[in-house]
């Protein structure tokens, strides 16, 4: 489930990069005070600060998208866990066999030499079945992983987008000049948080 977590984590948190967007979108529209000029009449300076991770934890599209990725990894965990089960018994009455064939030939037990070389042939065509079954399952993983990626990259660009097409209508007028992570300040100020508006904006987004 480590795995699985950091995965996710991951993911959604390329979407954090993309809540800077509104350092480099800003267009102002109206002549404002100079910060040092609103600073000094008292009001508030204009800047926003967000959480990401709480946008992250608490917006509809990242949460379904989160458990969409989960379930994936579960399932395809599943798959190959089943396979590589099938495949380690097989083996482990491959290598019963081995021993037993070995034993037999040591005690001289076959009744011809054509019955010993028939044994070690089949032994011999079994090794290359399970050797091509251990590729097999390797290919299968490989596979499973690849689409885990791709769609991986899907919901993330998703997100990336659905984040994005908000940010730039809610900063069209240029009211902000920056918006900043609140993971970067060393402490919260007051009045400056605007996460629950924009979680409950992108979630009404979404829901049409």
């Amino acid at each position: 489930m480590n795995k699985i977590q950091t995965l996710v984590n991951a993911i959604l948190g390329l979407c954090i990069v993309v809540l800077f967007v509104l350092f480099f979108i800003y267009r102002p529209k109206t002549q404002k005070a100079a910060p040092t000029e609103v600073a000094a009449q008292g009001e508030l300076l204009p800047i926003a600060v967000i959480n990401t991770d709480s946008i992250l934890k608490h917006y509809t599209l990242a949460v379904e998208a989160s458990e969409k990725l989960m379930s994936r990894y579960e399932e395809s965990t599943v798959k190959l866990d089943t396979k590589a089960k099938s495949l380690q018994k097989e083996v482990e009455t491959f290598q019963r066999d081995v021993v037993d064939f070995q034993r037999k030939v040591e005690a001289n037990a076959f009744l011809s030499r054509e019955r010993a070389e028939s044994e070690q042939a089949r032994l011999q065509k079994k090794e290359q079945q399970l050797m091509a079954k251990q590729q097999d399952l390797e290919n299968l993983r490989q596979k499973l992983s690849a689409d885990f990626m791709q769609e991986q990259a899907e919901l993330t660009q998703q997100l990336q987008d659905s984040v994005q097409a908000y940010l730039r209508e809610f900063n069209a007028d240029g009211r902000y000049h920056l918006v900043l992570n609140e993971a970067v300040l060393m402490n919260k100020v007051a009045g400056y948080d605007i996460t629950e508006n924009v979680i409950e904006a992108l979630n009404a987004r979404y829901k049409k």
